[in-house]
């Protein structure tokens, strides 16, 4: 019989999770995933919020508290982490309370001060304090507005802002459908300007990284066209030509499966969805419409670009279910498993 022991487990990754505006389903759907054991075991996690809001939230859910409570300023936050599920907590004056749900100023100063401190720990080792992956409970980009933020429609371009990352492109993982997107947060009547053939390449090229860190080999990409039947030969618009497919053409140069411009209603059916791994949307609404019709619950956001990980929930602040007990965490479980996935190898840039 041997006396070798038996091989240690691997080291398990330390998460970030940031706890979004307060006065949303932020610290209600990350109790509740935290909750879950076959969630809590994959990871270590830093909670970057309000102790108080966490505590009201495991109250309203008939949840036991299971985390440890650690000032964010103090020195101990500085050290490595022993406990498995921290929260590093930053009480700021002012917060709403327990049955304030709405759109403020102190929210939205409390959420992008939450994420900052993620940012900031994302890019230290974790023996000082630091993590290897960042999740994003939701803000509210009206109470960003309030505090001055408005310039940032969402954590996307703000992260691309503070990282000073070059290019910074959305994308959703779900078991149904995979969708990036060229254009984020843009008003449809201004698309036409802000569409290039450089954002169409960058999603292109991110998105087949972002697939092979995911697993898939050799990934086949659809693309969606602009306008209705994807140009109709240049008869509803010439952008198909003039921007899409000179982008998939560089695409093609540097060796990847692309297919297109497709119209996105033909694209985006049973039939057609089979035959890709990855479908580029050119704008937001055109690739998450069928994506939450498909899978509303199992989807998840990742940021594509940055030198770190960072994914979220698919799904807002809900401030009108907030405090009820009726959010469902799902995707928050969804997106903190696939930030354990690809933890460690840094973010997904090509």
């Amino acid at each position: 019989m041997s006396s070798t022991p038996p091989p240690l487990p691997p080291p398990r990754p330390v998460i970030g999770i940031t706890m979004g505006d307060p006065a949303g389903i932020g610290p209600e759907v990350i109790v509740k995933a935290l909750a879950d054991p076959a969630v809590a075991k994959l990871a270590r996690f830093v909670i970057f919020g309000c102790n108080t809001h966490l505590a009201w939230a495991a109250e309203k859910a008939r949840i036991e508290p299971f985390w440890y409570r650690c000032g964010q300023n103090s020195e101990r936050a500085s050290w490595r982490l022993v406990h498995d599920i921290v929260c590093l907590d930053d009480p700021m004056p002012g917060l709403p309370g327990p049955d304030d749900h709405k759109p403020s100023r102190a929210g939205g100063s409390a959420s992008v001060r939450w994420l900052d401190a993620a940012i900031l720990a994302a890019q230290k080792e974790v023996a000082e304090g630091g993590i290897e992956a960042i999740v994003t409970a939701p803000i509210c980009k009206a109470s960003w507005d309030l505090t001055g933020f408005g310039k940032y429609p969402g954590h996307t371009e703000f992260l691309q802002a503070r990282t000073k990352s070059k290019r910074a492109v959305m994308m959703f993982d779900s078991p149904t459908l995979r969708v990036v997107l060229a254009t984020v947060h843009e008003p449809l009547m201004g698309l036409g300007n802000s569409l290039s053939i450089g954002r169409v390449y960058d999603a292109i090229d991110l998105g087949h990284a972002a697939c092979r860190r995911l697993g898939i080999a050799k990934p086949r990409i659809g693309v969606c066209g602009l306008n209705p039947h994807a140009g109709e030969g240049g008869l509803f618009g010439s952008e198909e030509e003039r921007v899409i497919m000179p982008a998939m053409q560089m695409a093609k140069n540097h060796g990847m499966h692309v297919m297109g411009p497709f119209p996105a209603d033909t694209l985006f059916t049973p039939k057609s969805l089979p035959k890709y791994d990855l479908i580029v949307a050119m704008y937001h609404d055109q690739g998450l419409i069928p994506l939450k019709m498909l899978a509303f619950d199992t989807a998840v956001n990742f940021t594509l670009g940055l030198p770190f990980v960072r994914t979220s929930p698919d799904h807002g602040t809900a401030f009108d279910i907030a405090g009820k007990n009726l959010a469902d965490a799902g995707s928050m479980k969804e997106a903190i498993k696939l930030a354990v996935k690809l933890a460690g190898g840094g973010g997904i840039q090509s």
